[in-house]
This record gives structure tokens, sequence and C-alpha cells, in this order.
């Protein structure tokens, strides 16, 4: 209302000065001037204070930890934290200081919001929440009034809401938190990282509101190590990727409101989703029920299923057809990969296809056996086989290979250098930094030229496999593992 106000006034006093004969152009002028840098300054934050998130009272959060699949680790090592703050009187005796800050850690999504959120409603906490890049503006000075902001609401929120807890999570908080000198244009970075480290020094056991920082990061490598030390972050918890029975458990959770078919098998889904986040296997999990929607069935099935892997690891179908020519070397490429699977792994073909998708023209999916984490000198080299399997594959029934085995071969390389890397090698161990360029790669081409031949041998004594599958593939595009593991028996190839 004031603004209309002072708005007319202004407009006023204008037709005035031009009825009485003023020349106005001054005026209008610094008007102008005035206007645009109120404007500007606004769009920047120099007026006003930022608004963060409206603090939400965690009663008013459906997330709990029992919302959050394959993280039992990280849920157990937070909670046992929280449990420092919710019971700081009985363990004041012990001489325990209650925890300031807690960095969640692990690659993008692993659940570390949600448990930053799940924490919020463990402790009966105003929940605020603010991103790294929300304090980062050109003006010297704006981030650490954001960051106080930020803390002062946090302590009057909470006697609004009658809570004693308030818990401020940081998304992105190496954005915020990044090493110090680093930024020589301005001292914006190192001001709002400064004012950080003053906050949460200042957070005291007997406040009135007691406030618990929490941040996530998947890049702690960046982050200052003024915010990493005992009394300010004191734990730091690894929010890491799902292993099988932690896959099983996420997939369970984002199912438990879809309706399956009986033929789903989530055990199977979950062996097959190696490397899947959280994230990944909720889109999965989202991604099979529009199958489903889109075929105007009531259930979802497994096939819907196995689909939305291809899907969600891949991206979606392409439009674009490769020429005949162009999709039987597809084909042959893929069968090549596939066969030296089946050699060196019996059982591990899960799809083969060459329906275009995302960047691939065609794939071959491996199940995996077990989730590894380490890996053998044979493990490795059995990798760089498969690798290669597509290149040979095409050198022996069509003479020669294409541009699609590029990425094959750079794969193959990076395993071969890992195999000398680990001292593997017929160097032994060594020094990568110290070792001759020439040497190292005389040794790195002898390892990929060794499983080459092995390859070369094993798929030219089953060239009846291709012009079978080939045929198989060209019709339907697809074949899954059952049905080449089937092929090869029938024709005397050994697994």
């Amino acid at each position: 209302m004031l603004k209309e106000i002072s708005i007319g006034l202004g407009l006023a006093m204008v037709i005035s000065m031009i009825i009485m004969g003023y020349d106005v152009t001054p005026f209008l002028f610094f008007l102008v001037a005035g206007g645009g840098l109120y404007y500007v300054a606004r769009m920047r934050g120099m007026v006003g204070a930022k608004n963060f998130d409206s603090p939400v009272g965690a009663g008013r959060y459906e997330i709990s930890f029992n919302d959050i699949g394959g993280q039992f680790s990280a849920i157990h090592e937070l909670r046992e934290a929280l449990d420092f703050i919710k019971n700081h009187q009985s363990i004041k005796s012990l001489g325990i200081r209650p925890l300031k800050g807690i960095l969640l850690t692990g690659p993008p999504g692993t659940g570390k919001t949600l448990m930053a959120k799940a924490a919020a409603n463990y402790t009966d906490a105003v929940f605020i929440a603010a991103s790294g890049s929300e304090f980062i503006e050109m003006y010297a000075g704006v981030g650490a009034q954001r960051v106080r902001k930020l803390f002062q609401t946090a302590r009057e929120s909470a006697p609004r809401q009658k809570k004693n807890y308030a818990l401020i999570f940081i998304d992105e908080i190496e954005i915020l938190g990044g090493k110090r000198g680093q930024t020589t244009s301005h001292l914006e970075y190192d001001q709002t990282l400064n004012q950080l480290l003053v906050e949460i020094d200042g957070l005291k056991v007997d406040d009135n509101v007691r406030i618990l920082l929490v941040a996530a990061t998947n890049r702690a490598d960046m982050l200052d190590p003024a915010l990493m030390r005992p009394g300010r972050f004191d734990r730091i918890v690894k929010v890491d990727l799902p292993d099988k029975d932690g896959r099983l458990e996420i997939l369970k959770i984002h199912t438990r409101n879809k309706p399956l078919d009986k033929d789903v098998r989530l055990d199977i889904i979950a062996r097959e989703t190696f490397g899947f986040s959280g994230a990944h296997l909720e889109s999965l999990a989202n991604e099979a029920a529009i199958l489903a929607m889109r075929e105007k069935t009531n259930i979802i099935k497994q096939c819907h299923f196995n689909e939305s892997i291809d899907k969600v690891m891949m991206g979606g179908k392409l439009d674009k057809r490769p020429s005949e020519s162009e999709m039987k070397r597809i084909a042959i490429h893929e069968i090549g990969h596939a066969l030296i699977s089946e050699q060196v792994r019996a059982g591990s073909v899960s799809t083969l296809t060459i329906t275009p998708r995302g960047d691939a023209l065609g794939y071959m999916r491996q199940t995996p056996e077990d989730d590894t984490y380490l890996y053998t000198k044979d493990y490795l080299e059995n990798q760089i086989a498969v690798m290669l399997a597509g290149a040979v594959a095409e050198d022996t029934i069509l003479g020669n290979h294409s541009t699609g085995s590029a990425s094959d071969f750079e794969q193959a390389m990076h395993t071969a250098e890992t195999i000398l890397r680990s001292g593997m090698s017929e160097l032994g161990v060594i020094s990568l930094d110290s070792l001759p360029r020439e040497l190292k790669h005389q040794t790195l081409t002898g390892i990929v030229q060794g499983q080459e031949k092995r390859v070369k041998k094993y798929i030219s004594d089953a060239q009846q496999i291709f012009t079978i599958v080939s045929e198989i593939l060209l019709e339907k595009e697809k074949i899954s593992g059952e049905q080449f593991r089937k092929i090869l028996k029938e024709h005397g190839v050994g697994i």
C-alpha cells in the first residue's frame, strides 16, 4: 500500500513540475537510475534478507528412518549421534558434549536429504533447508549476512512451534565451505565460510534452542580443513551406494504402493541393478509403472521392470534406425560381447539387443553375480576380453571393425592400466609417475593384445552362432540371456 502511495505522489509531482514549466529531464534520469539500482540490488540480495525455506516442524514430516532403505550402517551412526542430542541430560554425567554438526557424504541419489529430514523427525526439531549456492553472490558481505539470517531463523522458529530443537540442513555445502584462498577475485567466499565457522562455534549446550547443523556433499575433498575439524562437524557419515540386500529393501519400499504381478522377482531385479542408487531404483519402479499404464494393464509385470532397467541405464529408445548393413554389424558386435561374457562366466548375459537407446546403437547387459569391490588379475583380464570381443567379432566375421568399438578400446586400456597400477603386470610393483612412457605403452599394449589373441581364437571356433543369433536379433531386435544360452547349448558351444 505504501509503495502505491509513493508512486502516485511521485507521478503527481512530475506532472505538476511539467505544468509549471520546469525541465524534468534530470529528475526523470535520476529517478530511473535509482529505480534500476534498487531493482538490481533487490535481485542480488543487497536489499532485504534472503528468505530461506519456510521452517517446517518435524511432526509434519512423514519421512522416518524406516522409509530409507539400504543404509543400515549410515542410519545407525546418524541415530547414535542424534541420541546424544535428545538425551543430553542423561549423558551429561559422562561429560559427553552434544554434537554440533554432522556431515553426510556420498554419491548423488543415495538419500542424504531424506536422512536429514528423517533426523529432524527423530529429534522432533524444526527443519530448515538451504543450498550452498544460496549464500554466494558477487557482492561482498551478502553471503555472511545470509548465514547469520539462517541461524537467526532457526532460533526464532523453534519457540513459535513450541520446540526445543532446530535442524539446519545445507545441501551442496562444498560451494559454501570450499577451501579458502582458491578464489582470488574477491573474498566473498572466504567471508561467507568464516561467518559459518563463527556461527558453529557459537552454538552452546545450554541454548534455549539447541541447533544441529547437518550438511551434505558428494565432494568432501573440496571442503576447507577448518570446517572439518572436530568441534564443528563432529561426525562424518558415509551414505554410500546400496549393496544387493540394500537394493532389495529399497525396491520393496518403492513398490509397496504398486500392484505387482506374481511373476515379479524383486531379488532378481536387485541383483541386476549393481551400482544403482536409491534415486535410480525409485525411477526404475516408476518407469515400470508407466510402461504398465501404456500397455493398459492393471498390474506391473517382470517384463516392465526389465525394460525399465535398460531405460534407466541407457536412456529411452531412439527414433533413428540404422541401415540393414549397420544393424547386422551391430548384431555381430553385441553377439561377440555376449559370447565371451558367457565363456568367462556362465550365466552372466542378461539381455542382448540392437535397439538404439541413449548413446548406444546396441548393447549387451551383464548380470553381476555378486557385488564385487576387489578385483583379481583374472577378473580384470576377463573384463578386457569381453570389451574387445565386439571389435574382434566384426574383424573375424565381417573382415573389419567400425568406430563403434572406440569406447570399448578406451575401457580396455583403462582396465589394463588398473592391472599395471595394482602391481599385477609383468613389471610388478611400480610407480606410474616414474615409469617411462614408452615402457608403459608397451606393457599396456601387451596386456590388451594377449586378450585379443585369446578372444580371436574362441570366436573363430564359434562362427555358426553369429549366423543363428544375428538372424533372431535382426527380426526381433532383442534376445534374453536364457534364450542365448539355450542356443549355445543346442549347438554344442562350450561355456
